[in-house]
């Protein structure tokens, strides 16, 4: 593999100017003549827009101009017979269609609100002024007459009869009801079942909280009639084509978006919003640029927010333990508006992986979406995935448990075994050994030593308790095929460029992005590996839509699986053209051509050239026949995998709960992931300890809270509780390995499993620590004392 190539414990080479505050982030870009935008926020959580009164606004120090919902309009030749037509709104991309066969209620969504806003923080109006302090102080002399209406924040609560509505659209506040599975089948199983075992499970709502909020500054040039687009994305090609052919803010080929550092994604910078739509259209309307970047407090009241089921699910098992069924109904709350790839967070990234690790005969899951009047949820770190494993691991370990058997025991007993696995929800499993990444978690654990370390636990005041998530994701979203069957509006494939320089040098196009996960590391080391040069040899292009060609972005563990994929098709290309430039250097047959190490050799004799010196050979292109070699060494490969990947493991949580305080503290924790082929294990591990940091968080501490009237409660993090070092342990990390064979490297893709795993595990602890199963996420020191209570105290505690 080499010092630097796959499977090398290589530092990240991005990281360096990272911490040392040289990095380029999209506050650190300033154009000459910049303007700064300011959003008037809705207070409330639902009323109707009287009027908007901006001529105080207008007149303060600096500003330029303020903007209501109505001046949103396209830019059309002066004309006595065109009328300025609105832009449109805000997209959801993935259509859902309800059982009956409807399609989904998609209400209105514009970018600045025109006559009702639906949840607090909604956009009324913008102030655009000279300075960012200026249009501040403006926004607040802007004065909106609102007709304050009924707000509904609980999902359940928002489908009872006589509840406001928030979409009129949508009945009921109903987006869609939805199903997957055999449901006559599945009936069938619980009719003949042994053993049921029920639960009622909450997921709570999250608030992404990325280190760098959400910025745009559009930019336009009145010469060319470009727009240029700066803004914190996850998937800059996409945001171009949404704005383009959506919201019709211009032409493709006039429309570059570009995405520069990015401190943190987790899904919450996928989404197209209001901000960067109005940013563009103000420059143009301003022919001046206009930037904008949110406080925190923006942040928790407009980024698309994670999670929010309400779930009824059901296990049926025979009298030996073995899985006869699965019945799930979910309750996904959607907030005020379908978000960009919301709809089909709760459906196809969820209800496919409730088979989870187990070979499960029958499975039958209902999904309620449902409008409420709180900001739009849409994918967060996992995205569908840890919701479904929290149901499923929580439904196993309850129901071992429930019959007297060992959990291990019983998620052994119904494992898939056999690959390929054909779930009743869609997926193909293709690969994996789950009892080996299970029984190696329980040897690092000391499993066998539970009892002891319970009794030790007890005499301290502590209640000790050990939890297991046996998971699995769907990562490498795709293939494009899939998901367009299954509604998505986009194809999933990725692109990839390697143009070589004419000293050897290499650049790598990606249609990937980065925003924390080491791509400028990991993705040149396949390149050093392919191509036997140094790492510093290697430059790593991504984020500008002029510089890359079309790529779909990074989420859903796909950069690896997919994007290097993609960069592994182009090497593959521009290795056989080295080849053919190399035999012509060497007049040898180009068959007898042999390429290691970063030298091309004549099979059999002493005679070679260096990379460097092939390189050269392809630009200077002396006395190539033209009818077979074109000069230079540049090749482009788009990528699309024939299955999704799936990564899996066994996360095992260790805490201990304070008999006084009710504190939990996570003692040990074990992860064994089977990410198939690993290219940088260290990168690897600094993942999976991100996610079970996120995990944890929302198992102990995390929990976005709306009350009735739609005002968010935890708006700050005065109220919203983030995970520090000092609530977590050291980790236990390491691996068991099937590679892929979906893809050419054998990649699955690690960058969730941590979030997806962690709060089943946790959770599972806790309630084996209290004994009994009443207890909802985040397990504040408050409700595990509650919880105690009602636990029945072993008599070493009495």
């Amino acid at each position: 593999m080499g010092e630097s190539g796959i499977g090398a414990r290589v530092q990240r080479v991005e990281d360096r100017r990272f911490i040392t505050g040289k990095g380029n982030y999209t506050d650190d870009i300033n154009r000459p003549g910049q303007l700064h935008a300011h959003f008037v926020r809705s207070p409330h959580a639902h009323a109707r827009i009287r009027s908007v009164g901006i001529a105080e606004a207008q007149a303060a120090p600096g500003v330029v101009a303020v903007y209501t919902g109505n001046d949103l309009r396209k830019f059309v030749p002066t004309s006595d017979d065109l009328e300025e037509s609105p832009i449109g709104d805000l997209i959801c991309g993935w259509l859902i269609h309800s059982k009956n066969g409807e399609p989904m209620k998609a209400g209105s969504h514009p970018a600045i609100a025109r006559d009702t806003v639906r949840h607090v923080g909604d956009q009324v109006a913008v102030v655009i002024a000279e300075t960012k302090r200026q249009a501040r102080d403006a926004a607040e002399l802007v004065e909106v007459d609102y007709e304050v209406l009924d707000a509904v924040a609980d999902p359940l609560k928002a489908r009872a009869s006589g509840a406001p509505q928030v979409h009129d659209v949508a009945t009921g506040n109903l987006v869609y009801e939805w199903e997957l599975g055999d449901k006559a089948k599945t009936d069938e199983a619980f009719r003949n079942a042994h053993h049921v075992t029920k639960l009622n499970i909450v997921n709570n709502r999250l608030v992404p909280n990325a280190m760098e909020p959400r910025a745009a500054i559009g930019d336009y040039d009145p010469g060319t009639g470009v727009f240029t687009l700066y803004v914190t994305s996850q998937n800059p090609h996409v945001a171009r084509l949404v704005l383009s052919a959506f919201v019709g803010i211009a032409p493709e080929n006039k429309l570059r978006v570009i995405a520069p550092d990015v401190g943190g994604g987790f899904g919450s910078k996928i989404f197209i919003y209001a901000e960067e739509v109005v940013c563009l259209w103000a420059a143009r309307r301003l022919a001046r640029p206009v930037k904008w970047n949110a406080d925190r407090s923006e942040a928790f009241l407009t980024d698309a927010h994670g999670r929010d089921h309400v779930t009824d699910a059901e296990l049926a098992m025979d009298e030996k333990g073995k899985i006869l069924g699965l019945r799930v109904h979910t309750t996904a709350n959607m907030g005020a508006y379908l978000s960009t790839f919301a709809s089909a967070v709760p459906t196809y990234l969820y209800a496919t992986l409730l088979s989870g690790q187990y070979d499960i005969p029958a499975i039958h899951a209902e999904v309620d979406a449902v409008y409420t009047h709180t900001a739009p949820v849409d994918a967060y770190r996992g995205a569908g995935r840890p919701e479904a494993t929290f149901v499923v691991e929580r439904l196993v370990e309850v129901a071992a448990r429930e019959m007297g058997i060992d959990p291990a025991s019983f998620r052994k007993r119904n494992f898939v075994k056999k690959f390929p696995h054909q779930t009743p929800v869609i997926m193909s499993y293709d690969i994996g050994d789950y009892a080996a990444s299970l029984n190696k978690a329980l040897e690092l654990i000391d499993y066998k030593g539970v009892g002891k370390r319970k009794r030790e636990a007890l005499k301290r005041g502590k209640l000790l308790g050990v939890g297991l998530s046996a998971y699995i994701e769907a990562c490498g979203i795709a293939p494009s095929k899939a998901v367009g069957s299954l509604g998505a509006g986009v194809g999933l494939w990725e692109s990839a460029e390697v143009r070589v320089n004419p000293v050897g040098t290499v650049e790598v196009l990606t249609g990937s992005h980065s925003h924390g996960q080491g791509h400028e590391t990991t993705f040149a080391q396949l390149v050093c590996d392919r191509l036997g040069i140094p790492l510093d040899q290697v430059s790593i292009v991504h984020g500008d839509t002029d510089k890359v060609q079309f790529g779909m972005g990074t989420y859903g563990s796909r950069s690896g699986a997919v994007g290097m994929s993609a960069i592994s098709k182009a090497l593959d290309k521009v290795v056989a053209k080295a080849k053919k430039v190399a035999s012509h250097l060497l007049e040898a047959a180009e068959a007898d051509i042999e390429f290691k190490d970063g030298k091309f050799t004549v099979a059999g004799t002493d005679k070679s050239l260096d990379w460097s010196a092939v390189s050269l050979g392809a630009y200077v292109a002396h006395g190539f026949p033209s009818d077979e070699i074109e000069p230079g060494l540049k090749e482009g490969a788009f990528y699309d995998p024939v299955n999704f990947t799936f990564p899996a493991g066994c996360h095992v949580c260790e805490c201990e709960i304070d008999l006084e305080t009710g504190k939990t503290e996570v003692v040990n924790w074990v992860a064994v992931d089977d990410f198939g082929v690993i290219i940088n294990p260290m990168i690897v591990e600094g993942q999976v300890h991100g996610g079970i940091a996120q995990g944890v968080g929302q198992a102990l501490l995390e929990g976005c809270v709306y009350d009735e009237a739609g005002q968010l409660v935890t708006g700050s993090f005065n109220d919203y509780a983030m995970p520090r070092a000092d609530d977590l342990p050291n980790f236990q990390v390491d691996v068991t390995v099937t590679p892929c064979p979906s893809n050419p490297l054998g990649i699955k893709g690690c960058g969730e499993a941590g979030a997806i795993a962690a709060p089943a595990a946790l959770v599972n602890a806790i309630t084996d620590a209290l004994g009994h199963e009443d207890i909802t996420m985040p397990a504040t020191p408050q409700r595990v004392w509650r919880a105690l209570q009602k636990s029945k105290m072993p008599a070493a505690a009495e």
